[in-house]
């Protein structure tokens, strides 16, 4: 009977070793929540990336496909103006004191 208990203790002694090791060493159970936040992290990045990549998409679509999207481009980007239509500049009127 005491040689069972001995073992028993042992036993208890190796488990016990054994979780200290699993959570207290760099490669156990920090390391692996770590790498959990690191995952999660970058799987929402890159939800963020794939909505950014679906607005571009869409948007390079509609320039290949349509011209009324490429000259709104061309009137907001580059100041164009279309064949028959006036452009005016307004400037506002500045104070200048005269002598």
């Amino acid at each position: 009977m005491g040689s069972i208990r001995w073992i028993l203790i042992a036993l208890i002694v190796m488990v016990v070793a054994m979780q200290g090791q699993l959570l207290l060493s760099d490669d156990g159970y920090r390391k692996t929540r770590n790498l959990r936040i690191a995952l999660n992290s970058q799987r929402s990045q890159n939800d963020a990336l794939r909505a950014r990549n679906a607005i571009l998409n869409a948007e390079v679509l509609n320039l290949k496909n349509g011209r009324d999207a490429a000259e709104e481009r061309a009137r907001t980007d580059l100041g164009m103006i279309g064949a028959g239509e006036t452009f005016y500049l307004v400037v506002p009127a500045t104070n200048v004191l005269t002598d």
